[in-house]
């Protein structure tokens, strides 16, 4: 199928997001990507092909159990569609910057402590805006230096620093769908108020992971790549300060869902960009959009099914559930166990999130949402550097070599049971405090 097609329907499915609140939008936006996703079928993996043949699935169930369905997860469909690639353009753009660059490289110098604390916590920065190319971009270089020097304790260890920077940034970006979804769907929880306990939740989750790693020789230090000076990591810093900013005013000043105002606060910054670059006398290419079906598959079809099954859920129960406190506290201890546990299964930590947040987002108390909002994103965020089908364990897997169910889930199995230990102490705590 000719690829410009297919890059136009992606750009139809971002600006209907864009314009999700006129009538019809977000209809038009799930249509678009559902088109997307079937002009790029050939190319596509096998599980982004299963998830989508699922919604279909759930697309014509809908229809006969109750059409109003199909409205609703068109919109989380469209919004979060949207979401991703309004992230992917930035992650896009940012990638060819030369500050980009000289920040990965220098990540790698040092002694083995720094070295890894380094990788493990610049990655989580670089994710903030990149999403999962901060795993590519980081990636590539532990690859490149498997095929000079080939497999040692240093690549091993900048590996598990690579998915476990990339794996806590669930958790705390702000940009994140994780964190989008969850405040979408606990609207009683502040952004200010989640990120105080996730961000450092993250923090300690990194330095736990000292624990586990493989000793190194203490003179394997290794020359970094060339030095990222102050005004590298001060405009990068920027950019990110700045879109989260442009998040806040968006939301609060004009009353927009979190996801839109992540998607319009991202599509500024790229604008931003190739304004400056057109004022350099450059003229950057229009972005592609052709190969984006997998990740359209995944994120638009795991956001489809999980609003048709948490509306077939809603349906079936009536009034307000009296439950004890202690047993809300329970429920939330277990939320970062099933996301787990789901992922070790192969499903998109999307599905587990909307159903989650959609089915006991709406019978949780309201002052102790916060408690729900922390087991989501905490157990997402282990999910997704604990357990093999994550997809930056499959990216980490064509770049190093090294195979996903080692360096995801045996490399990190004890640092993801700790992880989600005190996830579910975290979430039980806060829920029996606020209820």
């Amino acid at each position: 199928m000719p690829t410009g097609l297919r890059s136009a329907f992606a750009y139809l499915a971002l600006t209907a997001a864009v314009l999700s609140l006129l009538p019809g939008m977000p209809l038009l936006g799930a249509a678009a990507a559902g088109m997307a996703i079937l002009l790029g079928w050939q190319d596509m993996r096998n599980v982004p092909r299963a998830v989508f043949v699922v919604a279909l699935a759930m697309l014509i169930f809908a229809l006969g159990y109750d059409p109003a369905l199909i409205v609703t997860a068109a919109g989380n469909m469209t919004r979060l569609a949207g979401l991703m690639l309004a992230v992917m353009l930035l992650s896009n753009v940012l990638a060819r910057t030369q500050d980009l660059q000289q920040i990965s490289s220098s990540l790698f110098g040092g002694k083995p402590l720094t070295r890894y604390l380094s990788l493990a916590f610049g990655t989580a920065l670089v994710s903030i805006p990149l999403n999962f190319g901060s795993v590519a971009v980081v990636g590539s270089l532990v690859g490149e230096r498997i095929r000079r020097n080939g497999d040692s304790e240093s690549t091993r260890n900048a590996t598990r620093a690579v998915l476990r920077g990339f794996g806590v940034a669930p958790s705390f970006s702000p940009l994140s769908i994780s964190v989008v979804l969850t405040l979408t769907l606990l609207p009683q929880v502040s952004l200010l108020s989640l990120l105080s306990l996730a961000v450092p939740f993250s923090v300690l989750m990194l330095l736990a992971g000292l624990r586990w790693r493989e000793p190194e020789p203490l003179e394997n230090t290794e020359q970094g790549g060339t030095g990222a000076g102050a005004g590298s990591w001060l405009r990068f810093g920027g950019l990110i300060l700045a879109v989260c900013v442009g998040v806040l005013w968006l939301s609060h000043q004009f009353g927009l869902s979190y996801a839109h105002a992540v998607a319009l606060s991202c599509l500024g910054a790229v604008l931003l960009y190739r304004v400056l670059g057109w004022l350099r006398g450059q003229n950057p290419p229009m972005t592609s959009m052709a190969n984006v079906s997998n990740e359209l598959a995944i994120v638009g079809g795991s956001a489809f099914i999980g609003a048709v099954l948490s509306g077939v859920v809603l349906g079936q129960i009536s009034g307000q559930p009296e439950l004890p406190v202690w047993l809300w506290a329970l429920l939330a201890a277990g939320v970062p166990w099933v996301f787990f546990a789901a992922g070790l299964a192969g499903m998109n930590p999307i599905i587990i999130a909307t159903l989650v947040g959609g089915i006991l987002g709406s019978l949780w108390p309201a002052a102790a949402q916060l408690g729900l909002a922390i087991a989501m994103v905490t157990g997402w965020g282990i999910t997704a550097f604990g357990t093999p089908f994550a997809a930056n364990a499959l990216i980490m897997e064509r770049l190093t070599g090294y195979r996903a169910r080692d360096a995801s889930f045996r490399w990190s199995l004890p640092l993801s049971l700790c992880g989600l230990g005190a996830a579910s102490l975290l979430g039980f705590s806060l829920t029996i405090w606020l209820a």
